[in-house]
C-alpha cells in the first residue's frame, strides 16, 4: 500500500480523535477533552482536516481583554488569551493576529507558538506550521503538545507517516502518562491496526 494511501486510512481511523483532543487540549492549565469524533473536523479530500467551522465569541470577553491588551502594551498573556478566544470559536485569523503579538512581547513561550502552529494549520498554511512547531522545540525540545501537533500535521498535511510515527514515539517515550502520550499511543495503535489490515 502506498504511504499516501496509509495515510488517509489512517486520518480515517483516528484523525477525529486526535483532532478533537487538539482542540480541547491547546492551552496550558486547561483540561483536555476526552477525544471525540463529534468534535472534530471532516477530512478533505486532500486527506487533510479540514478546519472546524467559526463559532461565536464571547465578545464581551474579548473586548475586555483588548482594553487590556490596549492598556498593557508588555503583557504577553493578556495577548495569548485573546488569542484563545478566537481559537475556541474557531476563528483562527484572528487567533493568529493575537498570538503572533503576544510571541512579539515573550517569544520564548511555547505553548503559545505552538497554538499559533495550530492556527495556521487550520488556515490552509502547513508548511508555516512546521515552521513555528520548529521554533516551539528550539524553545523546548521535549514540548510534548508541540510533538503530538508536529505528528498531526506531518500525517494530515505531508502524508508523512514515518515522520508522524517518530515524533509520536517520542512523546510517549517523554510523557506515556500524560493527555498527550496517551492520544499519542492511540495514534500508534491506529497506524499499526492499518498495517496489521493491508497485511503489510
Amino acid at each position: 500500500m502506498k504511504p499516501e494511501a496509509l495515510a488517509l486510512g489512517v486520518a480515517g481511523l483516528f484523525g477525529g480523535l486526535l483532532i478533537g483532543w487538539i482542540i480541547g487540549a491547546q492551552y496550558t492549565g486547561r483540561p483536555p477533552m476526552a477525544p471525540s469524533p463529534t468534535t472534530a473536523p471532516a477530512s478533505t479530500s486532500a486527506g487533510t482536516m479540514a478546519a472546524p467551522e467559526p463559532g461565536p465569541v464571547d465578545e464581551a470577553r474579548a473586548a475586555s481583554l483588548r482594553a487590556e491588551a490596549e492598556a498593557r502594551p508588555e503583557d504577553a498573556a493578556v495577548r495569548a488569551e485573546l488569542g484563545n478566544v478566537y481559537f475556541d470559536a474557531a476563528r483562527y485569523s484572528e487567533a493568529i493576529t493575537w498570538y503572533e503579538a503576544a510571541l512579539a512581547v515573550d517569544p520564548r513561550d511555547a505553548d503559545v507558538s505552538t497554538d499559533l502552529g495550530v492556527s495556521y494549520y487550520y488556515t490552509d498554511q502547513a508548511d508555516r506550521a512546521l515552521q513555528q512547531f520548529a521554533y516551539s522545540l528550539d524553545v523546548d525540545p521535549d514540548h510534548t503538545k508541540t510533538l503530538l501537533n508536529l505528528g498531526i500535521v506531518r500525517a494530515f498535511a505531508k502524508r508523512d507517516l514515518p515522520g508522524a510515527v517518530e515524533v509520536w514515539e517520542r512523546v510517549i517515550a517523554l510523557a506515556p502518562d500524560s493527555p498527550e502520550g496517551r492520544a499519542a499511543r492511540q495514534a500508534l495503535d491506529a497506524v499499526q491496526s492499518v498495517h496489521a489490515g493491508t497485511g503489510s
